[in-house]
């Protein structure tokens, strides 16, 4: 009766980096698909999967899947999957869903159908015409992707990205779900210089040092599985205490976030504060032209403009060259860039880049340049 099937959802290119996390916290057979990693669990594992992950999307609670060709297969499939044990007589539940090369196309006739095939499943269940609604929500999703039909009940509630810390924000911030998988897919450790030399609103800084700290990304959050009366209330204190209980609390940091707006600045002070790790990293207004390195190693971690934050191609240009001219001589730094101007390689000349990732910052498709400089002689 304790086990269930959890899925945590992903932007597409990150699920390998979600599979290592869900392996890290001691699930197995885990199955991973294009934006989804799904692993058996238990109740209790509701409360800690929201809390640590950090570039999962949503947590969703796996009802059932099935073939569905018709409405009718929609509504008597639905219909005869066990509700009751989630949903209360007195809960109050949303459909949300979505369909993809699929007979079934009409997303909002298969919301309609679904909701209705709950309704007349807990009618029947708890032998009731009518519902007060007054208790704890869920929202359900139905994702139809080639036919098969995927019911979900969302645990999250309002996406993973949002950590809680963000109290200042400036113009399109990097989501911080995909600023930590940027992070994760560098070489940086918590014991060399991290540099993000136009930090924006600070998620790359602030996330490093979450993770060199061991915060758990969901400590300052609440989630919507939190008011559900299935998980009892010391299952969820339990999971925030050792949380809490996992934060280091000594570790020296060296990261750095540098912006030419005063305002980005503040805001990143203030972020930062907000979690916890404001003694962790140095903001300062500077100019990317006048940044200087005086250090030999390091890691250099940034979402250069572009899209929404593009200026003119002229200052875009600009500022690569200002990269190029910093980092090219200095081939003890690892650079990791992500824009979807392709440019970028053309303006950077230490090298070509070693490697490319192809992400999703929202709805922009990306490069994640990655140059991998030399390590330190003591260093093997």
């Amino acid at each position: 009766m304790n086990k269930i099937t959890l899925i945590a959802t992903s932007t597409f290119g990150l699920e390998m980096l979600v599979k290592n996390e869900v392996k890290a916290l001691g699930f197995k057979d885990i199955k991973v698909s294009d934006g989804r990693v799904e692993f058996e669990a238990t109740l209790e594992d509701i409360p800690r999967t929201n809390l640590w992950l950090r570039c999962a999307d949503r947590v969703l609670l796996k009802i059932g899947e099935f073939k569905a060709l018709d409405f009718d297969d929609l509504f008597d499939k639905t219909k005869a999957l066990p509700w009751e044990r989630w949903i209360t007589e007195d809960g109050k539940f949303t459909v949300n869903g979505k369909s993809v090369k699929s007979t079934l196309s009409s997303v909002r006739a298969c919301q309609s159908i679904v909701k209705k095939a709950v309704v007349e499943r807990l009618k029947e269940k708890y032998n009731i015409e009518w519902f007060k609604e007054t208790g704890a929500e869920f929202t359900i999703q139905v994702s139809i992707l080639k036919d098969t039909a995927l019911l979900t009940i969302d645990t999250s509630g309002t996406g993973l990205h949002k950590r809680g810390y963000r109290k200042e924000t400036v113009e399109a911030p990097i989501k911080e779900t995909l600023g930590a998988a940027l992070i994760l897919l560098s070489c940086w450790k918590k014991d060399s210089i991290l540099i993000d030399p136009m930090c924006g609103s600070g998620t790359i800084p602030i996330e490093a040092a979450m993770i060199a700290r061991n915060v758990a990304p969901g400590l300052k959050r609440e989630f919507a599985s939190e008011k559900w009366p299935l998980i009892k209330k010391e299952v969820w204190q339990k999971a925030r205490l050792a949380a809490k209980n996992a934060v280091v609390a000594d570790q020296k940091l060296q990261i750095f976030g540098y912006d030419i707006d005063d305002k980005s600045i503040k805001s990143s002070g203030i972020n930062a504060k907000s979690v916890g790790v404001e003694d962790d990293i140095i903001f300062e207004q500077k100019n990317i032209k006048d940044l200087w390195i005086d250090k030999q190693y390091g890691v250099v971690i940034s979402n250069l403009p572009y899209g929404i934050r593009m200026e003119s191609p002229q200052q875009l240009h600009e500022i690569y060259v200002s990269i190029n001219k910093m980092f090219k001589k200095k081939k003890g730094w690892s650079l990791y860039v992500l824009t979807a101007d392709e440019e970028f390689p053309k303006y950077f000349k230490r090298s070509w880049p070693d490697r490319v990732r192809k992400l999703y910052n929202g709805n922009i498709q990306t490069n994640y340049y990655q140059y991998y400089g030399d390590r330190p002689k003591n260093n093997k």
